[in-house]
């Protein structure tokens, strides 16, 4: 009991000595949701400046991207490699499909930074660029090939070198059965992580371009193996940075993607499967305001009452792209519902730290980068985003025919 009580105190004195206007808003999270949805464009629009804001602001003044804005000390942090590389290819598609020089131009400074960093044994570090000990982690190595094989295939063959480092020092790191345990990131609760079937998406990207580096091949070998980490009813086991009996919809989100890219690559139907079963679990969960609990236990129960912005922008994508394999009215509406919550929780206009930003939680004060604005979220709610206005695009062509 007085450990409890210790706790309630230590809060109210925190919540105390946040700034004014950190008050504020944790206030007006609490009051729910703004009834006004900005929509799709003038978000993707406003959340694409953010990370320009981002990079620009960076602590670090390097080229990557600021981790976050942070809302307690009011700053930028400096550059985070992990993100910065998967943040690469949403946008250069951005830029492709809105005629954006500037965002092409923020993404090929954020290739050659990333160049720049790559460790001599092909890998790269955990956390931020200031963060130490420097050491090779599978997973941020997996997150910047993504970004690496996005550069070669868009921008040019200048980056195929790193790419091939990053992509065989993955190859030759994997275990025999297809998990990868050497190079974990000190950043998580150790033991194996299924989540890591977003590192194989990296290999099956880079496999595109490379197909006889035997990159699809390691890709998918883990994917097989995340699936063995897959329950009946679709949950996963060994998938959280934390706390693994009750996954973050981050990291869930990070195990569906990985495994619908296994299937994209391979068109192995065992994969298919396996994603529609996770798939249809989650879009149950979404309620019909796009809300989603950011944890759930081994039953599908809601283990936190906040909502994890990440994972929901990161679930609706997989939705789109599983709705877009085959029609599915369930996932698509999910997703839909999904990406709307999202946009209600942003600000398109205002200060430029937040304006376009995504909170790492719903409320601000959520167990999840609390109390600030991470540029991951940011990165996956545009990828939602533009598939659904691409969904929208798709259904006026039909309906006008």
């Amino acid at each position: 009991m007085l450990k409890k009580i210790k706790a309630i105190k230590n809060k109210l004195e925190f919540e105390i000595s946040l700034p004014m206007k950190t008050r504020a808003a944790r206030r007006q999270d609490h009051q729910g949701l703004s009834p006004t949805d900005p929509g799709s464009q003038a978000c993707i629009t406003a959340a694409v400046g953010w990370l320009k804001t981002a990079q620009q602001c960076s602590a670090s003044d390097d080229g990557g991207y600021a981790r976050d804005f942070n809302l307690v000390t009011d700053r930028w942090s400096t550059s985070y490699p992990e993100t910065t590389g998967y943040i690469i290819p949403t946008l250069l598609t951005y830029a492709q499909n809105f005629n954006d020089q500037e965002a092409k131009l923020s993404a090929i400074r954020a290739l050659d930074w990333c160049v720049d960093i790559q460790l001599s044994c092909g890998g790269f570090q955990a956390g931020k660029i200031d963060a130490t000990p420097v050491v090779p982690v599978t997973f941020n190595t997996g997150q910047i090939l993504i970004g690496l094989a996005s550069g070669v295939s868009e921008v040019g063959d200048k980056y195929r070198a790193a790419m091939l480092m990053a992509g065989d020092w993955l190859v030759k790191t994997i275990d025999d059965d297809g998990c990868w345990r050497k190079h974990a990131t000190p950043y998580a609760a150790p033991g194996e992580k299924a989540y890591e079937t977003h590192v194989s998406w990296g290999l099956f990207e880079a496999a595109k371009i490379e197909p006889d580096r035997l990159y699809g091949e390691t890709g998918l070998k883990q994917v097989k193996w995340a699936l063995t980490k897959q329950t009946a009813n679709g949950w996963f086991a060994s998938c959280c940075l934390d706390q693994p009996q009750a996954p973050l919809t981050h990291t869930l989100g990070y195990v569906l993607r990985g495994v619908i890219e296994g299937y994209l690559w391979s068109k192995d139907q065992q994969l298919l499967e396996a994603a529609l079963l996770t798939a249809d679990a989650l879009a149950e969960q979404v309620a019909d305001d796009g809300y989603l609990a950011g944890r759930f236990d081994l039953q599908w129960q809601p283990a936190v009452e906040w909502v994890c912005l990440t994972g929901s922008s990161q679930i609706a994508a997989c939705l789109f792209i599983l709705n877009d394999i085959k029609a599915n009215p369930k996932l698509l509406l999910a997703a839909k519902r999904l990406t709307a919550y999202v946009r209600r929780s942003m600000m398109v206009q205002g200060d430029k730290t937040i304006q376009g930003g995504v909170k790492g939680a719903f409320p601000l004060d959520g167990a999840y980068g609390n109390y600030q604005y991470l540029n991951w979220a940011a990165k996956f709610f545009i990828d939602a985003a533009m598939m659904d206005i691409k969904v929208d695009e798709n259904e006026s062509i039909v309906t006008a025919n």
